[in-house]
């Protein structure tokens, strides 16, 4: 009797703690916290780059030559006496298509370039020798002669003014108007005589 009642207790020891794990609720799953929702991100705005600024006096400051003085000082104005001298000496040995080109303030080797052309060598050389002559005849001395054998492009150096004497077929490969495309033009008469000159 004594084994049965201990079975039987055994027994309902078992059916109880059954009871316990078949009729109690199952348990929620643990669950870890909530991560907090993240806030939208709002796509930045592009901004625009921005643009240059403009100063008070309306447009952008730009590199420009220097311009012409509108009063010439005494040495100026002999170099322009000078170059107008060497024009008219040009002309006067028939130099063709001469022009007098205001480089000052451009360059410091200059104030004035006399571009000018002969129809041949010979012609070139007359023109060279013809300035030479008539320069030395008002007082100006040629500083350097180059190229005067040849014909082709006789440089005369004047200090302050150079002449290019070209043959007419060589002007247009060097192009020198074209260098100074944007520098001013001296207007002159063919028939100037330009009186005086600096010992």
């Amino acid at each position: 009797m004594a084994t049965t009642r201990q079975t039987k207790s055994k027994t309902g020891s078992t059916s109880k703690s059954k009871e316990k794990t078949l009729g109690a609720k199952p348990s929620k799953p643990k669950t870890s916290r909530a991560t907090p929702k993240r806030a939208a991100v709002k796509p930045k705005r592009a901004t625009a780059t921005p643009k240059p600024t403009v100063k008070a006096s309306g447009a952008i400051r730009t590199r420009t030559p220097k311009p012409t003085p509108s009063k010439e000082s005494p040495s100026e104005a002999a170099a322009r006496n000078l170059a107008l001298a060497v024009a008219s000496a040009a002309l006067d040995k028939k130099a063709e298509s001469v022009e007098v080109i205001d480089i000052r303030g451009r360059v410091d080797y200059a104030d004035f370039l006399v571009v000018m052309s002969g129809r041949s060598d010979r012609h070139v050389v007359a023109v060279a020798q013809g300035i030479e002559q008539a320069l030395k005849q008002q007082g100006h001395r040629c500083l350097g002669i180059e190229g005067l054998p040849q014909g082709q492009w006789v440089l005369m150096d004047y200090a302050d003014v150079i002449a290019h004497v070209f043959h007419a077929d060589r002007r247009g490969f060097y192009d020198l108007e074209g260098l100074w495309l944007d520098a001013d033009r001296v207007p002159f008469a063919s028939s100037a005589k330009v009186a005086g000159g600096a010992g």
